[in-house]
């Protein structure tokens, strides 16, 4: 878990709240390995599916500062 806080830079309690989310939603899988526990997505097609998806970002994500009906 700590490997996700630090990637991302959320807090703990929020790290270990979404991983009890995702868990419950049988996203993620865990197993204990003394006092840590180690989590990995229980379906490779989510990998699957977030791989596909940074792909489609990358090759639209460009067009985006482009496109006059896109504004923040």
């Amino acid at each position: 878990m700590q490997e996700i806080v630090g990637h991302t830079g959320l807090g703990q309690p929020n790290v270990s709240n979404h991983l009890r989310c995702l868990l419950d939603c049988g996203l993620v899988s865990r197993r204990s390995e003394g006092r840590f526990v180690r989590y990995r997505l229980a379906d490779g097609r989510v990998a699957d599916l977030l791989r596909d998806a940074d792909r489609l970002l990358a090759a639209t994500g460009t067009g985006i500062d482009g496109c006059e009906s896109y504004t923040e």
